[in-house]
């Protein structure tokens, strides 16, 4: 069992830094949600770096290997097998053997007495808000409803996920062209061509002296400028990982132009669609807005939605929890309003999902559509200026 440094509040909103002992971090943060404690930030005791470390290391699983299993656990437990006997046989003939050995340790957990929804989150691999629906399914007694809710949202996030890889493949190829051709022309041309026109003593126009005094006569101070550069990004990156790192850096990509609101409005989809599911499969609100809080991955937007949890908590509605706050898109916050008015909460986050999930996929496209043709304009840019200072030499001896 680890130990884990939390910084917390309590009722009296008295903010203080607390030891927790558990085997997760999510596990920390849930043993002091269930005190009544506000939870701010949870890291490994050892530093932000045996953080980072560890949930490196504690990746979480998912996929397509890992719908396909919830699928095939599904149509087992809805044919009528009771879930030992399901386990029993995913453990021997899922169809990704990688994850046999997982549910090996939760078939043999739920033998030894521990429901299936503990037996999930002892593993260690999984999500939050699958281990959540879990026990949100045994509690209403409607396991397979609840992982037919699952599924979907599990198809519908891997597919939003694959379009957006999808969309950024052929941008990244060409910057790595780019980056490789560049490369090569700078380490190996280039010093060749320098060496030639020193042996030929000649005078050299002035776009010739500029590439080879950049690229040869002060390679290494460019070189070193460019490790700096990747240092002060790694130092970003590390710093980014911290709550108030990710938090800052957050405000900033969220008011860049364009960019920015796109990011936010990816964030809020994949949260309206998470708590939509635990809600659809019996989640109370508070319980579903902590488990929602931890699958979001952008740090202003967790604590913002986990400042909103503790004024649910405290009887205020959703909508005006999350308006507060100034972080949410207006549309979402008048969406949530008209949801709860009507009694339809879970159906109407699925709409501001489905909405702003549409509206990133537009912009990504257009986006593209636009980045793709200046890529490749300041790449032969690029490569042009370096080609022609190169030969501008050759050209001037064969004019003379």
């Amino acid at each position: 069992m680890s130990e884990f440094v939390c910084r917390v509040a309590d009722a009296d909103g008295r903010v203080f830094s607390h030891v927790e002992a558990a085997n997760t971090l999510d596990e920390a943060r849930q043993k002091l949600a269930e005190r009544g404690l506000f939870v701010y930030s949870v890291e490994a005791r050892g530093g932000r770096v045996g953080s980072l470390l560890r949930r490196r290391t504690g990746r979480q699983i998912g996929g397509s290997d890992f719908l396909i299993l919830n699928q095939q656990f599904n149509t087992l437990i809805k044919a009528g097998l009771p879930i030992l006997r399901a386990l029993d046989l995913l453990a021997t003939r899922a169809s990704s053997a990688r994850l046999r050995p997982v549910v090996e340790q939760i078939r043999d957990h739920v033998r030894e007495g521990k429901s299936l929804s503990e037996a999930v989150d002892e593993a260690g691999v999984f999500s939050k808000v699958y281990s959540t629906a879990i026990l949100a399914g045994e509690k209403s007694g409607n396991l397979p409803g609840v992982l037919d809710y699952y599924i979907a949202y599990q198809r519908v996030s891997t597919g939003v996920k694959k379009k957006i890889a999808a969309t950024l493949v052929y941008p990244v190829l060409l910057i790595t062209v780019a980056i490789i051709i560049v490369t090569y022309l700078v380490t190996g041309v280039v010093p060749r061509f320098a060496l030639l026109y020193r042996d030929m003593n000649v005078e050299l126009p002035t776009p010739t002296r500029v590439l080879i005094a950049v690229t040869v006569d002060y390679r290494f101070l460019f070189l070193g400028f460019v490790a700096l550069l990747a240092l002060i990004a790694m130092g970003v990156f590390l710093w980014s990982r911290t709550d108030e790192g990710g938090t800052a850096l957050d405000r900033f990509k969220f008011r860049l132009p364009l960019v920015g609101d796109t990011l936010l409005k990816f964030q809020v989809a994949q949260f309206s669609r998470t708590l939509s599911t635990l809600l659809t499969g019996g989640t109370p609100l508070v319980a579903g807005l902590q488990t929602a809080t931890e699958a979001i991955t952008s740090k202003l937007l967790q604590s913002t939605v986990a400042e909103a949890t503790q004024m649910v908590r405290e009887g205020e509605s959703l909508h005006a929890a999350l308006a507060s706050k100034g972080v949410m898109p207006k549309m979402a916050v008048d969406m949530i309003e008209v949801g709860e008015s009507s009694g339809a909460i879970s159906p109407m986050l699925n709409s501001v999902a489905e909405f702003y999930e549409e509206e990133v996929n537009l912009r990504l496209g257009a986006m593209v559509a636009i980045i793709e043709p200046v890529l490749l304009i300041i790449m032969g840019m690029f490569v042009a200026f370096i080609l022609i200072s190169l030969y501008l030499p050759i050209f001037s001896f064969s004019v003379k």
